[in-house]
């Protein structure tokens, strides 16, 4: 019997029927959060073991650790492509997909794996993030760039980050402009576009969520800033981009 005559017999018992995969959702905005340097996030999402959660994940060995190594290997080849698009070098991407991913074969373990999982992930994010704000030398304008990232689901005004670093407003604003090209409230919405178009590709958050979720005034609003931004409705988006995972043309 070949692979594909096993496979049809598979598909047609019992066992398909009890399998149950959980929607990729949370797994892709996971990747999109280390692609963009998001510290706080993915920390907390390791300090909650998702990785090793059984749950709606598939099967790829009956041997618990060979299964988590295989999942490791799948993880990282996403982040490495992800990281890449945004704008890490190709040999640093790839390099340290390959160094992570040949660190298994001295990993015997379950929590083995888990460990290099979580300092894998970390790593990328650490080196996204610093090279996501290096194009700014201001120690309050990096400073401004976390407080926007952590809040981005808030409404923050110029005002709020004024207050938080003990500046006046009129100083912030002008240097941040100076240091970045665009305002304040311009960057934050670009901040909140880009999680937008996230939650569009690879959520099923309806309009009105998302208009809420980022602290919009409404979801007219959402709709208008974001044709603004990208060039299209967000639901034009969503039917050209939904679950698309990264370019094709962007290979090893």
């Amino acid at each position: 019997m070949n692979y594909q005559d096993e496979w049809l017999l598979y598909e047609a018992g019992d066992e398909i029927d009890e399998a149950y995969h959980r929607q990729p959702t949370e797994e892709f905005l996971f990747y999109e959060a280390v692609a963009n340097g998001n510290v706080e996030a993915v920390k907390k999402n390791c300090e909650a073991a998702r990785f090793t959660e059984s749950e709606g994940v598939g099967v790829l060995s009956r041997n618990p650790v060979t299964n988590l190594k295989y999942h490791f290997v799948i993880t990282t080849a996403m982040i490495a492509r992800l990281c890449r698009q945004n704008g890490m070098e190709l040999e640093q991407a790839f390099g340290l997909s390959d160094f992570y991913i040949q660190k298994l074969d001295d990993i015997h373990t379950v929590e083995g794996v888990q460990s290099l999982h979580d300092e894998m992930v970390i790593d990328y994010t650490e080196k996204m993030r610093r090279y996501l704000r290096s194009d700014t030398t201001s120690k309050h304008i990096n400073a401004c760039k976390e407080y926007i990232y952590a809040h981005i689901k808030e409404r923050i005004t110029i005002e709020d980050l004024a207050d938080e670093f003990g500046v006046s407003a009129s100083y912030l604003s002008r240097l941040f402009k100076k240091e970045t090209g665009i305002s304040v409230s311009a960057y934050i919405r670009e901040q909140k576009i880009e999680i937008a178009k996230n939650l569009l590709r690879y959520s099923d958050y309806s309009m009105i969520d998302i208009a809420n979720r980022l602290s919009f005034s409404s979801q007219s609003h959402f709709i208008q800033q974001f044709r603004e931004a990208v060039g299209m409705t967000p639901k034009k988006y969503r039917d050209e981009h939904y679950m698309v995972q990264w370019e094709t043309n962007e290979s090893k």
